[in-house]
């Protein structure tokens, strides 16, 4: 886990784009264990299945590192998966945990420097992951 301050004005200001886009239903910031987050609900009427209930959660620190993690429910299985960069004893600092599980450890990556391309990053690979239940 980051040893660094929670960064509320990147949060704020991925929570600002976010709520721009017909993607996400519900943006907001929550405490959870102690910390700020960004928690931004996926809009069902998003995903192929009604019944889908996804979730992207955003932690961002003070010296760049993050947390990134999102998760989907569907009625017969979940499917997960994280972006990650912070100091680690199992992984490098920089990593990315798999689906379906986001599994630990995770696997080496390497992320741009700025949040936004980050969140561009992650908003990328969720829509690829969309066009793929589509197809399904």
């Amino acid at each position: 886990m980051s040893g660094a301050a929670v960064d509320r004005p990147v949060l704020e200001q991925v929570a600002d784009r976010l709520r721009t886009t017909r993607q996400f239903e519900r943006v907001r910031l929550t405490h959870s264990e102690s910390r700020l987050r960004l928690r931004a609900s996926l809009n069902p009427d998003y995903y192929p299945d009604a019944e889908t209930v996804a979730e992207l959660t955003v932690q961002w620190f003070q010296n760049d590192d993050f947390y990134i993690h999102y998760r989907e429910d569907r009625p017969a299985s979940s499917w997960a998966c994280r972006w990650d960069r912070h100091p680690s004893s199992h992984d490098q600092r920089e990593q990315f945990h798999p689906p379906p599980d986001a599994s630990t450890p995770g696997e080496p990556a390497t992320w741009p420097d700025s949040y936004r391309d980050v969140i561009g990053v992650v908003l990328d690979r969720v829509e690829r992951r969309v066009e793929r239940l589509w197809r399904e």
